[in-house]
């Protein structure tokens, strides 16, 4: 999963971008917990990369 499909699946589900710092993006959501950071790299994400954010998400 690229960066971008990643970032749209996140953004759909109410996280929105607080910060970005160099090539890593900083999302919060208004009625979950905590911070998610992803990495916007060149070409597809670590899977489990691609994992901890969706679970820390609450999406899988």
């Amino acid at each position: 999963m690229r960066f971008i499909e990643l970032e749209r699946l996140i953004k759909k589900n109410g996280w929105y971008l607080k910060n970005s710092n160099g090539s890593h993006m900083q999302y919060i959501h208004d009625d979950e917990p905590g911070k998610i950071t992803i990495p916007n790299h060149p070409g597809d994400l670590d899977p489990k990369t691609v994992r901890s954010v969706l679970r820390s998400a609450g999406l899988k």
